[in-house]
């Protein structure tokens, strides 16, 4: 297959997937070394495909089980000790993270994909951190950050902001 029909290839993969699918995987798939990978996706992207990198893996967007939740956004402050513990609250309250946004005073706002759906999403995340020797991004902004949420219900929305705020993690200024 040529260049231009692995790319296709790509893509059909990420829309068949429901969710995140790793360079190293998609490699796999289409006899080529992860490397190769990251460059077709970023010349996808390039050409106007609607491609996320996520913790996880590549998503294309609107692929992922977000339908039918509500979106809400919340401003959150806490360490790096605190960051499992936040994303746990979301999740077992029937929330998912679907990005971290921090306002930063040179570049302004940068966006992190998450696509945080379960404990098991939670603890990949903060593995490929310490893994990789990574900073979140809320450490550029002294901890305070915002997240995009989505719930299936304003209940769970509710339920969620109660017990991040019992724990001392949303911004109250």
């Amino acid at each position: 297959m040529d260049a231009a029909q692995r790319r296709e290839h790509i893509l059909q993969i990420l829309r068949e997937s429901g969710g995140p699918v790793s360079a190293s995987a998609i490699a796999a798939r289409v006899h080529v070394s992860r490397q190769i990978v990251v460059g077709d996706v970023a010349l996808l992207r390039a050409s106007g495909a609607e491609i996320q990198a996520t913790p996880r893996g590549y998503l294309l967007k609107g692929t992922e089980d977000t339908e039918g939740r509500q979106l809400y956004t919340i401003a959150c402050c806490h360490d790096r000790e605190n960051l499992a513990e936040e994303m746990y609250v979301v999740v077992d309250n029937g929330g998912a993270l679907l990005d971290v946004i921090v306002e930063h005073p040179v570049y302004g706002q940068i966006v992190g994909e998450l696509h945080i759906f379960s404990r098991y999403d939670v603890n990949l995340f903060v593995e490929k951190l310490e893994k990789n020797h990574a900073s979140p991004l809320c450490n550029l902004t002294e901890n305070i950050h915002l997240h995009t949420l989505a719930c299936r219900t304003e209940e769970d929305y509710q339920r969620i902001l109660e017990e991040l705020d019992k724990k001392g993690f949303l911004l109250r200024r």
